[in-house]
Order: structure tokens, then C-alpha cells, then sequence
């Protein structure tokens, strides 16, 4: 667990929430809700990655928002802390996007980027 006064490790848009929940109820094995991490990847060095969420993992950290729930792996928490978890239509896509305020740069392309963990949070047991 981590602790910052007033800080989330991640919060979502009520877009995101929503299309976490769908989701989780299209799954067809009870799906908890989204999982999300970081892995060494991309030209910038790393990538966002998703999954269905199945369990919760020692370390995770569990984020409940408007009847939607997201586990963050726990090597990504340093890495996501005051992230704002959106998702975004258009007329050709849709995708989640962060918006990570630890976030340094991203590629030209938007599938990597680099980021900068947080030093300042207290971790807890």
C-alpha cells in the first residue's frame, strides 16, 4: 500500500468507469474488473498494459470509482500515482488513455513512453 495525503494511485473519468464495468460484465469468468501495469517496451522505453482482472495480487493496489474497479500491478504503482484514467471515442478508435502525471515523454507514434517514478510516497505494508 502507498500513502500520499489526498492522492490516488489512479482515479478514472466517468467514461473509463464506465467501460471498465462493461468489461468486466462481457467477461465470461467473473472478471473482477481491469488490471493494469507498466512493462519495459517501445522506443521510449516503456508501455502501458491491460487485462482482464481475474484476482488481486500482493502488492496490488485496488482502485474502486462509480461501480468500476481497477487493480494497478504493484511494480506500477510508483510509476501511476495521480493518474487520471480516461476513454476516449472517435470516429475511428477508442482507447483508454492516461493521463500520468509522471509521465516524462511518449514516442511519436504513442504506444511507449518514459516515466519518471514518484519519490515522495510512503509505502506501507
Amino acid at each position: 500500500m502507498f500513502s500520499i495525503p489526498g492522492l490516488k494511485v489512479i482515479s478514472l473519468t466517468d467514461a473509463a468507469a464506465a467501460r471498465v464495468r462493461e468489461i468486466a460484465a462481457r467477461s465470461d469468468d467473473g472478471a473482477l474488473g481491469l488490471r493494469v501495469g507498466i512493462k519495459k517496451g517501445g522506443c521510449a522505453g516503456m508501455e502501458y498494459t491491460f487485462d482482464v482482472a481475474r484476482d488481486v495480487r500482493p502488492g496490488d493496489e485496488v482502485v474502486e470509482e462509480n461501480g468500476a474497479k481497477v487493480i494497478v500491478e504493484g511494480k506500477a504503482v510508483m510509476f501511476l500515482i495521480g493518474t487520471e484514467l480516461d476513454f476516449k471515442v472517435d470516429k475511428l478508435s477508442s482507447t483508454f488513455v492516461f493521463n500520468n502525471p509522471n509521465q516524462t515523454s511518449a514516442c511519436g507514434c504513442g504506444e511507449s513512453v518514459s516515466i519518471t517514478p514518484r519519490k515522495d510516497v510512503e509505502t506501507t505494508a
